[in-house]
């Protein structure tokens, strides 16, 4: 069988572990070149060390594969323009970039320090924009040098932020930020021949491995949570195959995958002038409209399975 990625390049950050390290070792089985990014920073963002990422690298050589370390931090705009540019003097191109770095600041709001939320803020958001921003003038630039582009940019979402979830006002909008970013340069992006999706994973890593009800998972659940089911949709969107998907977030939790449809209006109705009659119409309003989501994408409360589950 035809690998999907064959020569390929690509720059994967936050690659030393987790679902990061699993997305860079399914590239390599797959052909693909890899540079490893990754900080080596604590789950906090504290930190540095190279260590974990130059054993997937060693990883990657043992099965045959080609692959280096980049140390940049994701946060900031030099160091992400510095992982794009090694990718292309060591490997003459990129073809593929996967934004997976990622930290933990977890705060109920009114315990949330301001270093809580920018730090956050740089890793996720920014650490997003800044590698796909200089990955986007590469391949802008080689269209209008009239050659040919394949690029392919998988963004990390998270249910916290397409979904919500307390204790997670930074994270959240920082990964709600995400999935619009994804959208917007989907569309950006489409006549250079570049795809832009995300991927809103759940799986057992070292992130959320601290998380309610993740520390008592027998050996059965923790398979069933691999990070490594994030690599199979991650893979298929980087391939030929994948050329007409962009601008979706693909809700991944172990081997079932669905499409998080984002916002869509809901009911409507016209307004009076005076506020003071505004209640009876809000009434009718909020009673057709749907539920949130919870952290399972379901309206919140209910308990079976979507209509459209198959």
């Amino acid at each position: 069988m035809a690998k999907l990625v064959e020569g390929k390049v690509a720059l994967i950050t936050g690659a030393a572990g987790g679902i990061g390290r699993e997305h860079a070792l399914m590239l390599a089985s797959h052909g693909a070149k890899i540079v490893v990014n990754d900080l080596g920073g604590d789950m906090s963002g504290q930190g540095e060390d190279l260590t974990q990422a130059q054993k997937v690298v060693e990883e990657i050589q043992a099965m045959g594969g080609e692959a280096v370390v980049n140390g940049g931090n994701v946060a900031s705009f030099t160091d992400a323009k510095a992982m794009i540019d090694q990718a292309i003097d060591t490997y003459g191109d990129l073809n593929i970039l996967i934004n997976n770095a990622g930290i933990l600041r977890d705060r109920m709001l009114f315990s949330m320090s301001e270093d809580d939320w920018d730090s956050i803020m740089a890793v996720h958001l920014k650490g997003t924009f800044g590698p796909t921003h200089h990955a986007a003038v590469y391949w802008r630039n080689k269209a209008k040098a009239g050659e040919e582009t394949y690029g392919r940019v998988i963004n990390t979402s998270s249910p916290s932020g397409i979904y919500g979830n307390i204790g997670q006002s930074n994270y959240g909008a920082a990964k709600a930020g995400i999935a619009a970013f994804t959208v917007i340069t989907a569309m950006e992006l489409a006549k250079y021949n570049v795809t832009v999706n995300a991927l809103v994973p759940a799986a057992l890593s070292r992130m959320t491995a601290g998380l309610v009800g993740m520390d008592n998972l027998s050996d059965e659940q923790k398979e069933a949570m691999s990070p490594r089911w994030q690599a199979v949709t991650a893979a298929w969107l980087c391939s030929e195959e994948a050329a007409k998907v962009t601008g979706r977030c693909f809700d991944v939790r172990g081997d079932q995958i669905g499409i998080s449809e984002g916002w869509v209006l809901g009911p409507t109705g016209t307004q009076p002038e005076d506020p003071q009659d505004l209640g009876p119409l809000m009434t009718e309003l909020m009673s057709k409209a749907r539920l949130n989501a919870n952290m399972g994408g379901h309206p919140s409360g209910g308990t079976g399975r979507p209509e459209n589950e198959i």
